[in-house]
């Protein structure tokens, strides 16, 4: 069995207002990852997901590319093993 990863992401660029967190979502949720994503106030979008570290990886590529009308600059990603406070993917509305 695997071990589970966590994977926490800031993303770059044009992220903000091209439904960057909506097109996250639905990738996350067909990966099967969990935890969430939501934009920052600095212009970033910043994610936090759980999952084996393959199924990371390529939400991880996703990322990079985003949704059809982003503009990513950069992902600064790192990881850590998984806590398991997740049980789904959602999009938080604040940053906290």
């Amino acid at each position: 069995m695997s071990q589970l990863k966590q994977l926490t992401a800031v993303v770059y660029g044009t992220v903000q207002g091209v439904s960057f967190r909506y097109y996250t979502q639905q990738m996350a949720r067909r990966l099967g990852v969990a935890g969430w994503v939501v934009n920052q106030r600095n212009g970033t979008v910043k994610t936090v997901a759980e999952g084996d570290e393959a199924t990371l990886q390529e939400f991880l590529a996703f990322l990079h590319e985003g949704s059809p009308a982003a503009r990513v600059q950069r992902v600064d990603a790192t990881w850590s093993e998984a806590t398991g406070a997740f049980s789904t993917f959602s999009v938080r509305f604040r940053d906290v």
